[in-house]
């Protein structure tokens, strides 16, 4: 089933809305995790609204853990603040997105994704490049790939 999300609309209202999430780094493979949305047919980060009075980094972690099931994870540094906007027909107005990403750490290998996705993954930062749909998932994992890097 495709997304219900659509292109931006000029006619209809607008709402911002602030999301915090993170890419996760397997300590002992170094993969990241990606979940699939069972619904919209594609791959994403770990990622969601931020609630009135918390924090990000607060945020971030409570997402990840809703989202994949891991209970241990250590938030970094952040990786990447993105904006985009697009069209919301359930609410029948344009949402103006900011997310912001940080780099998050876990031993754990098991995920357990929570039922708005058919699956989660450990894959290579490479992989997930490749998988993700969108250019701003990509910007942040190739952000993200940067600061894993040994020497910097």
């Amino acid at each position: 089933m495709p997304s219900l999300k659509g292109r931006y609309r000029e006619d209809r209202p607008i709402v911002p809305e602030l999301a915090a999430g993170a890419v996760v780094v397997q300590r002992q493979s170094g993969e990241v995790c990606l979940l699939f949305y069972r619904d919209e047919a594609r791959w994403a980060i770990p990622k969601g609204h931020v609630d009135p009075g918390e924090s990000l980094g607060t945020a971030a972690s409570r997402e990840v853990r809703e989202e994949t099931g891991l209970t241990s994870v250590d938030l970094g540094d952040e990786v990447a603040e993105v904006h985009y906007r697009f069209y919301d027909p359930v609410r029948d107005l344009n949402v103006y997105k900011t997310s912001v990403y940080f780099l998050g750490y876990t031993s754990e290998r098991t995920l357990h994704p929570e039922p708005t996705f058919e699956r989660a993954e450990w894959v290579d930062v490479a992989e997930a490049v490749r998988r993700v749909p969108f250019d701003t998932d990509r910007l942040v994992l190739r952000r993200a790939a940067k600061k894993l890097r040994p020497g910097r």
